[in-house]
């Protein structure tokens, strides 16, 4: 009896032993598989934030403006000077650059226009003070255009009551236009450019001044073009 007890006996402990090898293995794998996946997403998110450093740091280098200072000779003849409050003579000035392939500088008051100080109907605004006095001499910021290059300038400016903005006496006054063609051009509701270019010319005192043009803000290239064409 004994003999036939001792064989079962020793069947049931190896089946116990190999069960549990088998649950040690069992149990050790999802931990394995856990890990490995953890590291997997941490390496995956790691790539991708570089990835998406190195695309943002390249499109900024691709989309970095070149900065060129207005000073800077561009190998063209032809300038287009103008200042705009309100952004109809730059649109004007815009389209005479496109059809004159010339170059564009904008004169820019150290102090800038609020809609309170282009108040026409305000005795007190400052635009109003300005042209009620001659003598007035708004500052231009960073005026560090060189017109030595050119041979033809055009200058531009809205009607403010009947006249050029102080702010273009500034400019002529500070630049020598020796040599050089001059176009002045004005943009207005209804205004004629009347006397304001040459009042410039005058305060100027160089220069070959030209009759100049008013313009709407809906002007085309087309219609510049034929203007430009009819210049003598």
């Amino acid at each position: 009896m004994k003999r036939v007890i001792l064989p079962i006996i020793a069947a049931v402990c190896v089946l116990g032993l190999t069960a549990c090898g088998d649950s040690e293995k069992g149990s050790s794998s999802p931990q394995s598989t856990a890990a490995q996946t953890e590291a997997q997403q941490e390496q995956t998110t790691e790539t991708a934030q570089s990835g998406a450093e190195d695309t943002t740091a390249s499109q900024n280098e691709e989309t970095e403006p070149e900065v060129t200072e207005a000073s800077d000779s561009t190998g063209k003849d032809t300038v287009i000077v103008y200042f705009s409050a309100t952004g109809t003579t730059k649109g004007v000035a815009e389209r005479i650059a496109a059809v004159t392939d010339g170059d564009l500088y904008e004169i820019i008051p150290a102090e800038p226009y609020t809609d309170a100080d282009l108040d026409w109907n305000d005795d007190n605004s400052r635009s109003t003070k300005e042209m009620n006095d001659p003598d007035a001499r708004p500052a231009i910021a960073g005026d560090n255009v060189s017109l030595d290059s050119y041979s033809t300038v055009y200058i531009g400016y809205p009607i403010w009551w009947g006249d050029a903005p102080r702010i273009m006496s500034t400019f002529v006054e500070s630049h020598s236009f020796e040599g050089k063609t001059v176009v002045p051009f004005c943009t207005s509701g209804s205004s004629s450019i009347g006397r304001s270019g040459s009042n410039l010319a005058a305060k100027a005192g160089s220069g070959n001044w030209l009759d100049g043009e008013r313009f709407s803000g809906s002007v085309t290239e087309d219609e510049i073009q034929s203007w430009i064409d009819g210049l003598s």
